[in-house]
C-alpha cells in the first residue's frame, strides 16, 4: 500500500528583494531536492508591496516554477502581515516562515522537516550566532531580557518567525486577528510540542533591512505590549515609589524646620525641579496608557488585516484565491 507524500509549503515575506530571490529559490530548491519523493514541496511568495522588481521576479519564477505561488498585497502591510497572508493561504500539511535575505539558511529546513517527522508540532529555529553590527546585538539581547521579564508567555530568546508549523498550528493561528501582530508570541501562546533548532544566522546576501531602528522599536513594542500587563502595573509602582518619595522630602523639611532652621535655603529650585519631575511621570504614564488605548482603538475598528491584489500561481486548486480571500 502506497502512501501519498506529505505536503511542505515554505512561506517567503519579500519586500524589494529583487537581488535575492533567483539564489533564495535556487538554493531551497537544491537543499530540498533529496526529499522529493517524500515529500510534496511548494512555495509561497507573499509580495508586500515592493518598489523594485521583486514582483516582475516573482511572476517570471512562477512561470517557470509550477510549485511557486506570488500573492500580491495590495500594498506595503508589513513583514508580520505578509507572514499572516502567507499562513492564510497555505494548503500543506506544515508550513516553513523563512525570510528571503539568506540570513535563515535553507538547509536548516532539513532539521525542522525531522523534528516535526517525530512529532514537534513547532519547530522553530534558535540562533546559536548572529553575524549582526554589535549595536542590532545589544539591542537585541535587551528585547529578549526585558520580553522574558514582562510577558504573559515563555518566548524563546534568540528566536525569529524562522520555523515549522504543522497544519493544526496553522489552523489555530488563522482564528487570531490582532492587528499588532507578534507571531512568534501568538506561536508560543497557543502552545501545542514545540522544539528548537540551533543555527547560526548568516550575513544578508544583498538589499536592506526592512527593520531600521524606528520599526524595530514598534515591533518590540508589539511584543511587549500584546503579551504583557506589566508596564500597566509599573505605573502604579512608579506612583507609590513618588507617593514615597514625597512623604520622605515632607519629612526632610519637617526635620530641618523643627531641629536646623538656620540651614534652610529659601528658593524654589526644588519646587520647580519637583514639578517638572512629576510632569514627566505623569507624560509617561499617559504614554502607556495611550499605547494600550490605541490597540483597543485600531482593533475594535475590526478593519481587514491586509489586502490581496493578484495571485499567480501555477497550483490549478489556487487560481481564484484571490477572488476568494480579497482581504483578510
Amino acid at each position: 500500500m502506497t502512501t501519498e507524500p506529505r505536503r511542505v509549503s515554505f512561506i517567503f515575506p519579500i519586500y524589494n528583494e529583487e537581488d535575492n530571490i533567483d539564489l533564495l529559490h535556487k538554493t531551497v530548491d537544491e537543499v530540498i531536492a533529496p526529499l522529493a519523493g517524500r515529500y510534496e514541496f511548494s512555495f509561497l511568495y507573499i509580495d508586500d508591496g515592493s518598489h523594485d522588481k521583486s514582483l516582475e521576479k516573482l511572476t517570471e519564477l512562477s512561470q517557470a516554477d509550477p510549485r511557486v505561488s506570488v500573492i500580491e498585497l495590495s500594498r506595503n502591510f508589513g513583514h508580520q502581515m505578509a507572514v499572516t497572508a502567507g499562513l492564510d493561504l497555505v494548503d500543506a500539511d506544515a508550513a516553513i516562515i523563512m525570510d528571503s535575505d539568506m540570513q535563515d539558511p535553507p538547509r536548516v529546513a532539513l532539521e525542522l522537516i525531522e523534528k516535526w517527522e517525530q512529532g514537534y508540532d513547532v519547530v522553530y529555529a534558535q540562533r546559536r550566532t548572529r553575524q549582526d553590527s554589535a549595536f542590532k546585538k545589544v539591542t537585541a539581547s535587551a528585547f529578549y531580557w526585558a520580553l522574558r521579564k514582562m510577558a504573559a508567555v515563555d518566548i524563546p530568546k534568540n528566536t525569529g518567525d524562522f520555523r515549522l508549523v504543522d497544519r493544526k498550528v496553522v489552523d489555530e493561528l488563522r482564528k487570531y486577528r490582532e492587528r499588532d501582530r507578534f507571531l512568534r508570541g501568538l506561536v508560543s501562546y497557543i502552545g501545542f510540542k514545540q522544539t528548537a533548532v540551533m543555527f547560526d544566522r548568516e550575513k544578508r546576501h544583498a538589499g536592506v533591512t526592512g527593520y531600521p531602528l524606528r520599526k524595530m522599536l514598534r515591533f518590540a513594542a508589539d511584543g511587549i505590549l500584546g503579551f504583557s500587563v506589566t508596564p500597566l502595573r509599573m505605573i502604579t509602582r512608579f506612583g507609590y515609589l513618588i507617593s514615597l518619595l514625597s512623604f520622605l522630602g515632607v519629612l526632610y523639611v519637617a526635620g530641618v524646620k523643627a531641629f536646623a532652621p538656620e540651614t534652610a535655603v529659601p528658593g524654589w529650585a526644588f519646587i520647580t525641579i519637583a514639578m517638572f519631575f512629576l510632569g514627566g511621570i505623569q507624560i509617561i504614564m499617559l504614554g502607556v496608557l495611550g499605547s494600550y488605548i490605541g490597540r483597543t482603538y485600531s482593533q475594535v475598528q475590526n478593519r481587514p488585516l491586509y489586502g490581496v491584489a493578484s495571485v499567480r500561481t501555477g497550483v490549478p486548486e489556487m487560481e481564484n484565491a484571490d477572488s476568494r480571500t480579497a482581504s483578510r
